[in-house]
């Protein structure tokens, strides 16, 4: 038996990046055990980073040998040549060595699920048309082998014309085998071209002989199948003046008005289906207890009880997981800055490392329980094919707002959290839908919002009975149930104005309930957090530092000696760059019946909306060490200059009603810009949401005063 090559990784990713001797494209269908089988072949020794120009991940790991390093990229699962979505048209564009920034791949690694030949050997194909050294790996033998399903390997690679090896990712079964293919894949041969369309074949040739450049069989395909397409524009390029004039007459001929993807697929599952019959052999068929759990949570009735169970549990799961890791880091954080004044004293640089850069940091990182413990759920329910379940259920409801089944997580996920909602987006194929998503992500109530109704609902609500319900609670699930109305209806104005454009066909294949491999959801959750911590975390950090300084800045030296501590910094913060900018914007708001303080707190609190809490606090002379109740009663005290009451209940209605539609959070601007890869929809949302919340207010306070 050969040596196992040994699987090895600089250090310098930079070094190896440069001196990698082979490239290999990691393609398959969606849920084929891809990203398994890619993490099992490159294990720690991989990096993530952005394609140019697009928020698509780039996934790629490195295996060396003696003699060599081959780079791995595990690209996009997707189901054809024929991209319908982003992450297939990165795929697509990798494979063909068109994107800008990206080697062009030396080798195919096909992945073809066992448990499903007829969907994944359309694609194969396909890709054997390439004429690139290809290597298949044909995954989920084992739950092949309990589904009672036979598979001759070896009549299949002959079919096929490449080396098909049997392997089970979660175990590491037949890996060996494999990874030696991989290694050599500069001496396996390219497959040879089965002409499965034969009609298809000979347009091919005749454009062919008249390019100017030489073309791949490939490459002329997709001219033929998808015509000039932006995407195709380079091969179009390669083409003679005269091939060009006879493209449209070609393909004309060969689809006779008939859909050129239709026709294509009648042609190549005709042939799939002719290489099952001889490669493919299924036992009669067990009903097991997992078969029988997937069909009845398939129906639509137990399946929407199902999902909102779920969801319920990861709703739960969220809020009481993540409240105890919350709490240490906050009390961490605190207690790191008060040693820093004990050590330094109190000065401008302390003031700066505990106040700015401190908990600067601790608003960063105080996100990431949430988000690692709600991607765990997501990634969980993705790997278990739960995902695609939920996605099918609700896409009724959801296209009754211009969107899609798969808008429904992000917008569940975004209740904890508005950012890894908005990340969770990336499921959604259709470009308009996924900006609608985002856009409408924002309105609901996530766990930052609640700080603040608790507050304000607690000092200006009576606890008073409805019934058998509570009035605090009720006006409590009303903010939610706002935020979810305002969310879906700036969804449904965006997919019919800006963001018009016709429903894409939402079509999934609904894969077997498996049991996920933790292996991958730890790769995927490491990746997750790593993202949000580089890019959302770096923006917080910097508007914390800046909120800082302005409330610091300038010092005052006419705050009387013998007052306390609370009312010198109340006094401090009235005169510093923040309470002038309250009283210099008072004039704004004071429609709205907020006066100065109410204002600095509001601007204070864009980065993040529960630092209105802390300036509060400090505004109404109430220190760190004060409790909720105590802050409440000088809300409920607060007077005007006139010695009318400041807080009533109007303009309460009018502030809850601003921080229900309001977007203060610069992690969600951050990675709204960072997922749609321009400043337009950032600006556009906060700029909206402001407006919405601005308008929202002064109705409640207007018309509740009146």
């Amino acid at each position: 038996m050969a040596e196992q090559p040994e699987i090895r990784i600089s250090p310098d990713q930079i070094t190896v990046a440069k001196r990698i001797d082979a490239s290999i494209a990691v393609v398959g269908t969606p849920n084929c055990g891809k990203s398994t089988l890619f993490n099992r072949l490159t294990g720690l020794k991989q990096r993530i980073g952005n394609y140019p120009g697009v928020t698509v991940e780039r996934h790629v790991g490195y295996f060396r040998t003696e003699d060599s390093t081959t780079e791995l990229v595990d690209l996009p699962g997707t189901h054809s040549l024929s991209a319908h979505s982003l992450e297939e048209q990165i795929a697509v564009d990798v494979i063909f060595g068109r994107m800008e920034g990206t080697r062009a791949p030396d080798g195919i690694l096909a992945v073809l699920d066992a448990t499903n030949l007829y969907q994944g050997l359309f694609f194969v194909q396909q890709l054997t048309e390439l004429e690139l050294p290809t290597v298949v790996a044909l995954t989920m033998t084992d739950a092949a082998e309990m589904a009672g399903i036979e598979i001759d390997t070896t009549e299949l690679s002959a079919l096929l014309g490449v080396p098909v090896y049997p392997v089970v990712a979660t175990t590491g079964a037949g890996l060996d085998m494999l990874r030696r293919a991989i290694a050599n894949i500069r001496d396996i041969a390219p497959p040879r071209h089965v002409r499965v369309w034969p009609e298809l074949a000979e347009a091919a040739d005749k454009l062919v002989k008249d390019s100017n450049e030489p073309l791949r069989f490939a490459e002329i395909e997709r001219l033929l199948i998808d015509g000039e397409t932006e995407a195709n524009a380079e091969f179009v390029a390669k083409l003679s003046d005269e091939a060009r004039t006879e493209l449209e007459p070609l393909r004309e001929a060969l689809f006779q008005g008939d859909p050129p993807v239709a026709r294509d697929a009648r042609v190549r599952y005709a042939w799939v289906r002719d290489v099952l019959v001889k490669v493919q052999k299924s036992a009669p068929r067990y009903v097991s207890w997992r078969t029988r759990i997937t069909d009845f949570f398939n129906r639509p009735v137990p399946g929407t009880i199902g999902l909102f169970l779920v969801m319920a549990v990861v709703f739960q799961a969220v809020f009481a997981w993540a409240t105890p890791l919350m709490d240490i880091i906050d009390e961490s954080t605190a207690s790191l800055a008060g040693a820093v004044f004990d050590r330094l004293g109190d000065s401008w640089f302390s003031s700066l490392i505990a106040d700015g850069v401190i908990s600067g940091v601790g608003a960063v990182i105080i996100f990431l329980p949430q988000i690692v413990i709600l991607f765990l759920f997501i990634i969980l329910l993705e790997d278990s094919g739960y995902l695609a379940r939920a996605a099918y259920l609700m896409d009724r409801v959801m296209r009754s707002v211009g969107l899609s089944g798969q808008s429904i997580i992000p917008m569940i996920s975004s209740f904890a959290c508005a950012v890894p909602g908005i990340m969770a987006t990336r499921v959604i194929p259709n470009r308009r839908d996924r900006i609608a998503t985002i856009l409408a992500a924002p309105f609901m109530t996530c766990s930052a919002r609640l700080p603040v109704y608790a507050l304000l609902i607690a000092a200006f609500v009576p606890a008073t009975k409805v019934g058998i319900l509570n009035l605090q609670g009720l006006v409590l699930f009303g903010l939610y149930m706002f935020g979810i109305v305002m969310g879906v209806l700036t969804a449904l104005i965006m997919r019919q104005s800006a963001l018009r454009g016709p429903k894409p066909p939402f079509a999934l294949m609904l894969p077997e309930f498996r049991r996920p491999n933790l292996q991958t959801v730890a790769f995927q959750l490491l990746g997750r957090a790593k993202v949000f911590l580089k890019r959302a975390g770096t923006v917080i950090f910097a508007v914390a530092v800046i909120i800082w300084a302005l409330a610091y800045f300038p010092r005052s030296d006419e705050i009387p000696a013998h007052v306390d501590e609370n009312t010198a910094a109340a006094m401090q913060l009235e005169q510093s760059w923040l309470g002038r900018a309250g009283k210099v914007v008072e004039p704004v708001f004071e429609p709205l019946g907020w006066d100065w303080r109410v204002s600095s707190a509001v601007i204070a609190s864009f980065p993040a909306r529960e630092v209105v809490i802390a300036v509060l606090g400090t505004v109404y002379a109430v220190g760190d060490d004060a409790d909720e109740a105590t802050l409440s009663e000088r809300l409920k005290n607060a007077k005007r200059p006139d010695g009318s009451p400041m807080y009533t209940l109007p303009m309460v209605v009018g502030l809850l009603i601003f921080y229900a539609l309001c977007l203060q959070c610069a992690a969600t601007v951050a990675i709204i810009r960072r997922e749609t890869n321009s400043w337009r929809w950032p600006i556009f949302a906060w700029s909206y949401m402001t407006v919405l919340g601005y308008v929202g207010a002064l109705l409640a306070y207007q018309i509740g005063t009146a």
